[in-house]
């Protein structure tokens, strides 16, 4: 007698895909898959010179504090153009201001290129390509941000969030890992020649976007325009927790401006490529089981949560004295931020009109961007003044601290709730009853 297979458990599949990332915006959207291909592309290579830059400054000085002014340089053009970028992607073709602006990123990763080249490379070109690099992403990523509602569906938007902090994970590990490798034994020529092909790439990719124009009901850009976005955001106390939250957390304990020197104190150089990428690997990590992040409905208390959590991690990076322990711990902080960041932004996209998107993700630009370029000014000055490692537990727990007192100061980010908020429904509606809404007349018929 033959024994009976056993009987598969129903259950089991379900669970799998509970914690797989959910491909529904990719399997839906065309031009999300372009999008995301394309900021693949440009993440991998951008890694490449996010560490070959520090890396060109520290050999050119010698100096901590000269790596860390990349992030001073960096600010201003981030604040200007952020608010301005905005106004910008609300009032111009969103696709056409994406294209313009790559096309702007692979001509300074030439001018790199050609310095790096030189017999006796300049320190000021590094400066000048930051600051211009900066206020390109400030006209860019509004545009992109206010972009993905309108090719993802309502509520396909977190696991966008999820598989677009994927692709930044993927060129965040092996863009690092690689830039170690190809800046130790190529030259840092060859990791700028290979920013500016990926930058050729995504062009490439990104010239199939459709069509994006403005909406109707926006406004002409303006300081007026730019003023309304910030009263709107004003209004929005929850909104402004996950702004001032991550200032905060990327303000006090971003050590990136000091790993070079914390690898050279730990006697361990060989490891920089690998702090670097440790961040991201911790962030892929949470995307590669992201699919709970459906089911989380309270995402400002996930927002402080991980953010506090950040900052532990980090604090326990600066005080570890084994190589693999700094190693693991900045695994740990990077997907703390990953849960912060997901939240963060679905909070953004599920709550904010069209109308006001662009000027809303300047906004969120410089809540993102303003605290890391701080950030590397503190640590590196910190660093320069009383040690590597007491810049970076000490920021650390600086992050906790001033996480939990935002936390207490803004009580309405912690009892936010995606099913009750009252901007979130009035978005969800619009969005549903836009989709049931008939075609018009002499539109083509769907086969």
């Amino acid at each position: 007698m033959t024994a009976e297979s056993p009987t598969p458990d129903p259950a089991r599949p379900s669970r799998l895909r509970s914690v797989l990332p959910d491909l529904a915006p990719w399997r839906a959207s065309a031009d999300f898959r372009r999008l995301w291909l394309a900021g693949l592309v440009t993440t991998f290579g951008s890694f490449l010179t996010f560490v070959a830059l520090p890396v060109q400054i520290k050999e050119l000085t010698g100096s901590a504090a000269a790596v860390g002014a990349i992030g001073a340089v960096e600010l201003v053009p981030l604040i200007v153009f952020g608010l301005y970028g905005g106004a910008l992607a609300d009032a111009l073709d969103k696709r056409k201001l994406i294209l313009w602006t790559e096309a702007g990123q692979a001509v300074l990763s030439a001018a790199l290129l050609v310095n790096a080249l030189l017999p006796t490379p300049a320190i000021w070109p590094l400066y000048v390509v930051a600051a211009l690099s900066s206020a390109l992403v400030s006209v860019q990523r509004p545009a992109l941000d206010a972009l993905l509602p309108r090719i993802v569906a309502h509520d396909h938007l977190p696991a966008a969030a999820s598989l677009n902090a994927l692709r930044w994970q993927v060129g965040g590990v092996a863009g690092p890992a690689l830039a170690g490798v190809v800046v130790a034994y190529a030259g840092l020529g060859w990791a700028y020649g290979a920013d500016l092909v990926t930058f050729v790439a995504s062009v490439a990719l990104a010239v199939g976007l459709s069509p994006s124009p403005a909406s109707h009901e926006a406004a002409k850009p303006s300081l007026k325009a730019i003023a309304e976005g910030a009263r709107y955001a004003w209004s929005r106390k929850e909104l402004l927790g996950t702004y001032v939250v991550d200032i905060a957390a990327m303000l006090f304990a971003l050590p990136l401006a000091v790993l070079p020197f914390l690898a050279d104190e730990l006697n361990a150089p060989w490891s920089l490529g690998l702090m670097y990428a440790a961040m991201p690997a911790g962030a892929m990590v949470v995307s590669l089981t992201s699919g709970w992040t459906s089911r989380v409905h309270r995402h400002g208390r996930a927002v402080v949560v991980a953010a506090a959590l950040w900052g532990v991690a980090v604090a326990a990076a600066g005080v570890s004295r084994n190589v693999w322990l700094v190693l693991l711990f900045l695994a740990l902080g990077g997907a703390a931020d990953m849960v912060s960041g997901v939240f963060r932004g679905v909070m953004w996209n599920q709550t904010i009109p069209d109308e006001l998107r662009g000027r809303l993700a300047g906004i969120e630009l410089l809540s993102y961007s303003v605290g890391p370029q701080l950030g590397q000014t503190y640590t590196g000055g910190v660093a320069a003044w009383k040690g590597v490692r007491t810049s970076v537990w000490s920021g650390g727990l600086l992050c906790v601290g001033a996480v939990g007192l935002l936390a207490l100061c803004l009580p309405k980010l912690m009892t936010y709730d995606a099913r009750t908020n009252e901007h979130a429904v009035r978005l969800r509606e619009q969005r549903l009853a836009a989709a049931a809404a008939p075609a018009p007349l002499g539109a083509p018929a769907e086969g």
